[in-house]
């Protein structure tokens, strides 16, 4: 299958095993989709399900389940420890192969256009697919509950429903979809049942309350295990590893005096992100993920049957007669050579820290080659909305932010880049310091071309509403680099 798409809906039902068996039948028996996996928890009172196929069929396999859910689930008579606006609460697209993030963003649509009309749900659009940035977290879609969203819904214009009545659903309530990148869902059980204080480690270590990167959290209690929990969703598992967050729950409940009873994660998630905290946990010098068994026969059957694209592909690419892949793309490859050239550089001087974290940034930035041509073409999208339609002024606005989000990560990432290479050049023989002078020139060169983007995309007068934190962002990376160019 040369198209395949990931859902991972996630349904208000945890304790009635008829009522999942039946969500489960409406995916299994739509064609051209495969059921990954299924869980159900009785203290959250939520049944997640993840499947995966062509995305025609995804986003029918989708409808059905949601058209059951709406049918069996009533939400004026679930009680549960987890956030939820409606009976299928939150169903997000993922691309997973020769599929992008706007083209999850177009099924998202479809899907919403959809149930709005034929079972009349209002339906939100949130994530990359959200037309107004209020929207854009799950966790502001659930901002007071049910009766949160009513209010909103009532009184204030940025809350009538992308599709759909606006108002909710008297049994079902309303629906949350969208299109995201790949999350981890990872619980962490503390031996203890006083849930203020799960909720406590949960503000700190959240990246809203000044804690880790790219990592939601919220405080529950598991009545039925006599026991609370840390709930948290990993955004990016690059940049905040489990292992990385599960170090920080443990941290902060020992200085409570509370002990982590165990820990686990919530449907699938990637090999990588597995691989990498094994090699953590285990102190391994110089892992590499291709030493894994499976892997590496992975790679030899598919390198028989499909060539992986190549850097004269990429070339290629880039000289063609269309805007995109362009100038953020070329800034992120170039800043991914450089972290590169640092991998070198760190494992011949047996800097084993260095050494993991340039790599990291390294598949950061080869992830946002694609990232940036993604927003891009999101805000292509956005500008090709008819003039007339009242929510287009607000989805350029949204597109703009991401389009200058996404820069502005790789000119943050390529001045860490930058910094790393100049302490490792430190110590190097004089023919490793050629390479890394040459990888710190690259940084450096990534970096400022990201600001270039980023300053272009903040003078746009529909991109004017930055938040405080973005702008914030903006001055530090821009220092940051001043003080490199010194360093080069």
């Amino acid at each position: 299958m040369d198209h395949i798409v990931e859902c991972v809906p996630n349904f208000s039902e945890g304790r009635n095993q008829g009522t999942v068996e039946s969500l489960i039948d409406a995916v299994t028996s739509t064609a051209g989709v495969t059921l990954l996996d299924h869980s159900m928890d009785t203290d959250h009172h939520r049944s997640v399900l993840t499947f995966c196929g062509a995305p025609d069929a995804i986003v029918e396999a989708a409808f059905r389940a949601i058209r059951i859910a709406t049918e069996l689930i009533d939400l004026r008579t679930h009680v549960g420890v987890h956030p939820r606006v409606g009976a299928t609460d939150v169903v997000p697209f993922i691309p997973i192969k020769g599929t992008t993030i706007q083209d999850c963003v177009q099924l998202a649509r479809r899907l919403g256009e959809r149930v709005g009309r034929e079972l009349e749900i209002p339906v939100f659009l949130y994530e990359r697919a959200a037309a107004h940035a209020d929207h854009v977290p799950l966790e502001a879609v659930r901002r007071g509950g049910l009766d949160g969203l009513a209010f909103r819904m009532e009184s204030d214009p940025y809350w009538i429903p992308n599709f759909g009545p606006p108002r909710l659903h008297q049994s079902a309530g309303a629906i949350v979809i969208g299109a995201r990148p790949p999350l981890i869902a990872y619980n962490v059980n503390l031996r203890s049942t006083d849930v203020d204080q799960a909720r406590s480690i949960a503000r700190t270590v959240r990246h809203s309350g000044g804690g880790l990167s790219h990592v939601k959290a919220i405080g529950v209690e598991l009545s039925s295990r006599g026991m609370v929990q840390v709930a948290m969703n990993l955004t990016d598992y690059l940049v905040t590893p489990i292992l990385t967050a599960f170090q920080a729950v443990t941290a902060e409940a020992a200085t409570r005096g509370i002990e982590v009873a165990g820990s686990e994660l919530i449907g699938l998630a990637p090999q990588a992100a597995l691989d990498q905290t094994a090699a953590a946990s285990l102190q391994l010098d110089r892992f590499d993920p291709s030493q894994i068994l499976e892997t590496r026969i992975a790679e030899a059957m598919r390198s028989t049957t499909e060539p992986e694209p190549t850097l004269s592909h990429f070339l290629s690419a880039v000289a063609e007669d269309k805007p995109t892949p362009a100038g953020g793309s070329v800034a992120a490859f170039v800043g991914a050579l450089a972290a590169s050239l640092g991998v070198m550089g760190a494992r011949l001087g047996r800097q084993a820290d260095s050494e993991q974290r340039l790599l990291e940034l390294s598949q950061q930035l080869h992830r946002l080659v694609q990232a940036d041509t993604d927003a891009y073409n999101g805000l292509m999208d956005a500008y090709r909305t008819p003039q007339q339609h009242p929510d287009r002024p607000q989805m350029i606005s949204v597109a703009l932010q991401r389009a200058t989000e996404v820069p502005l990560e790789i000119a943050e990432l390529a001045c860490e880049i930058a910094r790393l290479l100049h302490a490792l050049r430190e110590g190097a023989t004089r023919m490793v310091q050629s390479d890394l002078t040459v990888g710190l020139t690259l940084a450096i060169a990534a970096a400022h071309a990201g600001l270039v983007t980023v300053r272009t995309n903040t003078n746009s007068k529909l991109n004017q509403c930055l938040t405080n934190d973005f702008r914030i962002r903006i001055s530090k990376a821009t220092e940051s680099l001043e003080e490199l160019k010194v360093l080069c």
